[in-house]
């Protein structure tokens, strides 16, 4: 089957966890926005139509045939299984998904260290709130939340996630530690040490053939100040 992504088409944003997971697998798909000014007023129409009976509220959603599957984990949660990304049984992916859930709470609190007053707003318009959000950011929420990983990591064995297989849970992780080594290089330096098994998970997926391709490849949209992660010099203190 070939599949259809639909997303922004200059930033990695909430669609790179998806496309990370298409292009492990090999996958034959469209980054549909990307192609063409069509593509992109396709995506906005899919969105506005009135006469569609399930409507996408938003990017990233995937076509598939009939099916359009929005949200990333939900998007996630289906491609799984026919990509060999997920457990095989049903205890495993309903393991896996909650995981990606909490990736998702996660990616909105990293979001909003930049941005913590409003996403209308620009960035130097809302300054001081960004540096006490990321204080406590780095204080109180990376702890919890990496540190959560490395346990269940700790508590599989150490090489994945879930069982002895990549998922796309792994992928993700993947994408968070990127991430964050973008926009905040000096605090996750000095972070990095009280997370050794998610750091190796991250070099394990990284050094994978189609991710390596994937990475060395113009399909890989490079990070800017546009997404969800932002480099501010004062707030990597």
């Amino acid at each position: 089957m070939r599949y259809e992504l639909y997303y922004w088409p200059s930033i990695q944003g909430r669609g790179e966890f998806i496309r990370l997971a298409l292009e492990e697998a090999g996958a034959d798909y469209v980054d549909v926005a990307r192609r063409s000014k069509a593509g992109m007023a396709s995506m906005t129409k899919l969105m506005a139509d009135r006469r569609q009976a399930r409507p996408p509220y938003a990017p990233p959603f995937l076509r598939a045939g009939k099916i359009i599957a929005a949200q990333a984990a939900n998007v996630l949660l289906f491609l799984g299984p026919r990509l060999q990304l997920a457990p095989r049984d049903e205890a495993g992916r309903l393991w896996a998904h909650p995981l990606q859930l909490t990736i998702s709470d996660f990616v909105l609190e990293i979001h909003d260290t930049h941005h913590p007053v409003s996403g209308w707003l620009y960035f130097e318009e809302q300054r001081p709130a960004a540096r006490r959000r990321t204080r406590d950011f780095w204080r109180y929420r990376v702890p919890k939340y990496l540190g959560y990983f490395e346990r269940v990591l700790k508590n599989n064995r150490g090489r994945f996630m879930i069982g002895r297989r990549l998922t796309y849970v792994d992928l993700s992780l993947f994408q968070i530690v990127e991430g964050l080594r973008y926009a905040f290089p000096k605090r996750m330096k000095r972070f990095e040490r009280k997370i050794p098994g998610l750091v190796a998970l991250h070099d394990r997926v990284a050094h994978r053939p189609r991710i390596a391709a994937y990475l060395a490849s113009p399909r890989r949209i490079p990070f800017s100040q546009w997404g969800i992660y932002r480099y501010f010099k004062e707030l990597d203190a």
